[in-house]
C-alpha cells in the first residue's frame, strides 16, 4: 500500500525577530534624489550603495588611494576602448599622472595612428570583406611597418617605437594618440601582438621578427609594472583575452622573481561577463590578498564616469 501522507504540522515552527535578523539591504544605502543644479559629486554620492552603484565608487576610491599614495595604476585596455571615441579620457588621465602605465593589444596600435593620421578609424568590414580588400589601407600598415623595423636599430619595444615613430613624423592629429602622450611623457605604453589578428599582418612589409622581439620586450617592461602593483590598481577594460592571459603571466613571473604583491585591487570593465578577464584578472591573482572588482556596462559610459569621479576627489 502506498504510504499516506498528511499535511505537515506548523504549530512549532520558530521564528524570530526581523531586527535580529541580518538583512543584505538597508535603507541607508538607498539612492538619493537628484537636486537640479548639484555637483557631479553630489551625483556620485547619491547612487545606492548597493551591488554596480556601490562598486562604481569602489573603483574611484581604490584609484584615488592609489594615487594619493604614489602607487602604480596601470591601465590595460582592448582597442574597443579606442573606438569608443574615449582616447581624450585616456590621455587626460596620462597628463594628470593618474595613469603610470598603459598596455594595449595589436589592435590599439592600428587604430590609435588612425586617429593621429586623419582623426577616423573603425573600418566597414562587412563592406571590404567581400571583395578582399579589408585591411588594405596602405598608409597605415606601411607607418606601422617603418615603426616595427625601427626596433632593430633602436632597442625599444613597439609602443614607444610607435608612439616616437608619431611625434618625429608630426602626424596631423598625434594629439589624439595615447600612444605618442605616452612617448612624450615617459609614460610607459606597452603593446602586446598576437601574430594574425591585425590588419598588418597581412602586408609584405610586415618583419614578424622585430615585431615578435619588440612585444616582448613590452611583456617584460609591463612585468615591471606589475612588480610595483602592490597597494596599487590594474584596470582591464575591454580586453576578453589577450591581456587577462598577459597579466596572469605576468604575476606568476613577479612573484617568482620575488616581488611583493599581495594588496592591490584589479578592476575588469566591459558591456558583458567573460570568463578570462573574471578568472585571470578578479579571481587567481588577487586570491594570495587583495580584491577584484567587475563592473558591467559601456565603456563610453563606465570610463567617464570613474575618470570623472577620481579627478572631483585628487583636485
Amino acid at each position: 500500500m502506498p504510504q499516506k501522507f498528511d499535511p505537515i504540522d506548523l504549530s512549532r515552527v520558530k521564528t524570530h525577530h526581523l531586527v535580529d535578523r541580518k538583512s543584505k539591504v538597508t535603507v541607508e544605502e538607498f539612492a538619493k534624489p537628484w537636486q537640479k543644479g548639484a555637483s557631479y559629486r553630489t551625483f556620485l554620492a547619491s547612487l545606492p550603495d548597493i551591488l554596480a552603484g556601490g562598486q562604481l565608487k569602489n573603483v574611484i576610491s581604490a584609484i584615488v588611494r592609489a594615487y594619493r599614495n604614489n602607487h602604480t595604476i596601470l591601465f590595460g585596455m582592448g582597442a574597443h576602448v579606442i573606438k569608443v571615441g574615449l582616447n581624450p579620457i585616456v590621455i587626460d588621465l596620462m597628463e594628470r599622472r593618474i595613469i603610470t602605465g598603459v598596455a594595449m593589444n595589436g589592435a590599439g596600435i592600428i587604430h590609435d595612428v588612425e586617429l593621429a593620421m586623419v582623426g577616423r578609424t573603425s573600418e566597414d568590414v562587412d563592406a571590404t570583406l567581400g571583395d578582399g580588400s579589408f585591411g588594405m589601407a596602405r598608409e597605415t600598415c606601411t607607418f606601422l611597418n617603418e615603426a616595427i623595423t625601427s626596433t632593430r636599430k633602436i632597442s625599444t619595444g613597439l609602443g614607444e617605437a610607435v608612439g616616437r615613430n608619431i611625434l618625429e613624423k608630426r602626424l596631423p592629429l598625434m594629439k589624439q594618440s595615447i600612444l605618442a602622450t605616452g612617448a612624450r611623457l615617459g609614460i610607459p605604453v606597452t603593446v602586446h601582438v598576437a601574430i594574425g589578428t591585425d590588419i598588418i599582418h597581412m602586408h609584405p612589409g610586415y618583419d614578424s621578427q622585430a615585431a615578435g622581439s619588440a612585444s616582448h620586450q613590452d611583456f617584460r617592461l609591463f612585468a615591471s609594472l606589475v612588480a610595483a602593483l602592490d597597494k596599487g590598481v590594474y584596470l582591464n577594460v575591454g580586453s576578453a583575452v589577450i591581456l587577462p592571459e598577459i597579466f596572469l603571466k605576468a604575476t606568476t613571473l613577479v612573484r617568482n622573481l620575488g616581488y611583493t604583491l599581495e594588496d592591490f585591487t584589479t578592476i575588469n570593465m566591459d558591456f558583458i561577463k567573460h570568463y578570462r578577464p573574471l578568472t585571470n584578472v578578479i579571481n587567481r591573482p588577487t586570491a594570495k590578498g587583495g580584491r577584484g572588482i567587475n563592473l558591467v556596462g559601456h565603456h563610453e559610459i563606465l570610463l567617464p564616469l570613474v575618470a570623472a569621479g577620481v579627478i572631483e576627489e585628487i583636485d
